[in-house]
């Protein structure tokens, strides 16, 4: 009877699928009133955490978020080794198309997942997301690009 149970005194660690815990993490910094943006991890258990806001990022609002995803991440039972939450830079990526509407105006570089019309790379303003799609003015010529073949953008600094 014994050797029946015996699997129940294994340790088991749970961990949050990654996609569980990308949205569990955009909820709860939204609750905070930050924006996730990005979220790295690597085999050595780090996890970095890029958040944004309207108003910018400083030094006390990530130590602000750091100090509550660590108390979360130890009820949620999200494992990690070190924890670094930091602003998504000048360069900031765009993930989303709500970032790409909220950037409307702005440089960007796209780098597609496969070539259109030859190239992958495409340089140039974003004028709007319509349909699906991100559309850049490059050269005075407007380029629709379908979100779903950006493989990554990010912005152009502004100098």
């Amino acid at each position: 009877m014994l050797s029946e149970w015996r699997w129940a005194s294994a340790h088991f660690l749970f961990v949050k699928p990654l996609a569980d815990r990308d949205a569990w993490l955009f909820t709860t910094l939204a609750g905070l009133g930050y924006e996730l943006v990005d979220v790295e991890s690597s085999r050595s258990g780090l996890l970095r955490v890029f958040i944004d806001s309207a108003k910018g990022i400083n030094v006390e609002d990530c130590a602000r978020v750091s100090r509550h995803l660590t108390r979360a991440f130890a009820v949620e039972g999200i494992e990690y080794e070190r924890l670094e939450v930091s602003s998504p830079g000048l360069d900031r990526p765009l993930k989303r198309l709500e970032d790409y509407r909220r950037f409307v105006g702005r440089d960007a570089t796209i780098r597609l997942k496969l070539p259109q019309d030859g190239r992958r790379r495409f340089d140039g303003r974003l004028v709007a997301v319509e349909e699906g799609n991100v559309v850049v003015e490059i050269e005075g010529k407007r380029q629709s690009l379908a979100f779903e073949d950006i493989d990554r953008a990010r912005l152009v600094p502004d100098v």
